[in-house]
C-alpha cells in the first residue's frame, strides 16, 4: 500500500518544483497563482486550479505530500491514472469553490452593514485595498468583523489540502476499517472514524473564527471533503469502472 504510483509521484515532483520556484520568486508567483478573492484585482480565472500546487512553507508541503503519498497511491492503484487525476483536481476545485463562497458571504454581509450606514462602497474597497481603515467603521462593526472583512478580501490561499481531503474521504469510503496511526493521535483509529472527526474539526474551527488555529482555510478542507464524498456516492450509485477512464 505504500508503493508510490506514477501519478502520485508526478504530483509530488510538480509540487516540489513549485515550492522551489516560490522560494526564489515568492511574491510574484503567489500574486499570479495563489487563489484570491474574486473581487480582488489579483484574482485570475486559473487560480482555482493553480493554487493547489503552491504551499506556504516547508511543513505545509511536507504534511500534504506525505498524505498524498499515503492515501493517494492506493486509490490510483485501484482506479487508474485518469480517474485518480479527475478526482484529485475536482476535489481541489471544490475546495476553492466553497472557500470563495464562504469568503464572499463573510465579506458581503459585513460590507452591506457599512454601506447601509452611509459609507461609500468604492471608498470602502479602496480603503481595504490599501490596508487603511476608517475608525468610524467600528461604530457599526466589531474589530473581529473588521478583521474578517480584510481577510476575506485579501484572501491568498495555497496548498493541496483541499484535494487531499477529497483523497482522505475516498480512502475512508473504500478502506473504512484500515487503522491509521498518526503522530498527533497516539492510538490507532479506523479511517471511517478518523476522517469524519477531522472534517468536523475543520467545520468547527471554520465557523468559530476566534478559535481557528493559524491562517488555515478550514472551509477549503470541508469543500474538498464534500466534493470527494459527492463523487464517491455518485460513482458507487452508477458503478463507474476504471476502463471508462483509462483511455
Amino acid at each position: 500500500m505504500n508503493k508510490i504510483t506514477d501519478t502520485v509521484k508526478h504530483l509530488l515532483i510538480i509540487n516540489g518544483i513549485a515550492f522551489l520556484a516560490t522560494s526564489l520568486y515568492g511574491s510574484q508567483l503567489y500574486d499570479l497563482l495563489a487563489l484570491h478573492y474574486y473581487k480582488n484585482p489579483l484574482f485570475q480565472i486559473w487560480q482555482p486550479l493553480t493554487h493547489m500546487f503552491l504551499h506556504g512553507n516547508f511543513s505545509h508541503i511536507l504534511f500534504n505530500m506525505i498524505g498524498l503519498w499515503m492515501f493517494g497511491s492506493p486509490l490510483e492503484q485501484l482506479w487508474g491514472r485518469n480517474k485518480f487525476i479527475f478526482f484529485y483536481l475536482s476535489s481541489g476545485l471544490g475546495a476553492a469553490a466553497l472557500q470563495i463562497l464562504y469568503s464572499s458571504y463573510d465579506f458581503n454581509s459585513i460590507f452591506e452593514i457599512l454601506v447601509s450606514n452611509g459609507f461609500n462602497s468604492e471608498e470602502i474597497l479602496n480603503t481595504i485595498e490599501t490596508s487603511r481603515y476608517n475608525l468610524n467603521w467600528l461604530s457599526y462593526i466589531s474589530e473581529q468583523q473588521l478583521s474578517n472583512l480584510n481577510e476575506s478580501y485579501n484572501l491568498s490561499m495555497v496548498g493541496a489540502s483541499g484535494a487531499l481531503y477529497g483523497i482522505l474521504v475516498a480512502f475512508a469510503f473504500l478502506f473504512p476499517n484500515v487503522s491509521l496511526f498518526l503522530i498527533f493521535i497516539p492510538i490507532p483509529i479506523k479511517a471511517k472514524y478518523f476522517v469524519p472527526i477531522l472534517i468536523a474539526g475543520d467545520l468547527f474551527f471554520g465557523v468559530s473564527n476566534s478559535f481557528s488555529i493559524g491562517p488555515i482555510a478550514h472551509f477549503a478542507h470541508v469543500g474538498g471533503a464534500l466534493t470527494g464524498l459527492a463523487m464517491m456516492i455518485y460513482w458507487k450509485k452508477n458503478q463507474f469502472k476504471n476502463n471508462r477512464w483509462d483511455l
